[in-house]
């Protein structure tokens, strides 16, 4: 690997009489530190970026429970206890509504039938 000043030199012989400034990005110690270290890494396949599976879902826990923790320091919309409210109110009457088939299902035959009659009126005679 060409040091950059060993770049900057070759280059100048080539080009004559043009002086040409040394790039001092490419002149840093620690962007050649990096570059070496970045080619080592894909040599072995080792991304730097690259995140077990069992890290990303770790952070992704650990962002969620701090996104909770910054909700629950403020309190509750509105709208959001509303919504909680008729939530609620939903819930408890699927339930009712779940007792009552199971009520039905278990009770005797002549009995389900007997609701699904029409009641009809007696006649005075």
């Amino acid at each position: 690997m060409l040091r950059p000043q060993q770049v900057t030199q070759s280059q100048q012989q080539k080009d004559g009489d043009l002086t040409l400034l040394p790039n001092p990005v490419l002149a840093s110690n620690q962007h050649r530190l990096l570059h070496q270290e970045l080619l080592f890494c894909h040599r072995r396949g080792l991304l730097p970026r690259a995140k077990s599976e069992l890290q990303r879902v770790m952070e992704r826990k650990q962002r969620e429970q701090h996104r909770q923790r910054e909700m629950s320091l403020y309190p509750p919309s509105d709208l959001e206890i509303k919504l909680c409210l008729r939530q609620q109110r939903i819930q408890t009457s699927e339930l009712e509504e779940q007792r009552r088939s199971e009520s039905l299902q278990n009770a005797p035959e002549f009995v389900r039938v007997k609701g699904t009659l029409k009641h009809v009126g007696r006649f005075s005679e």
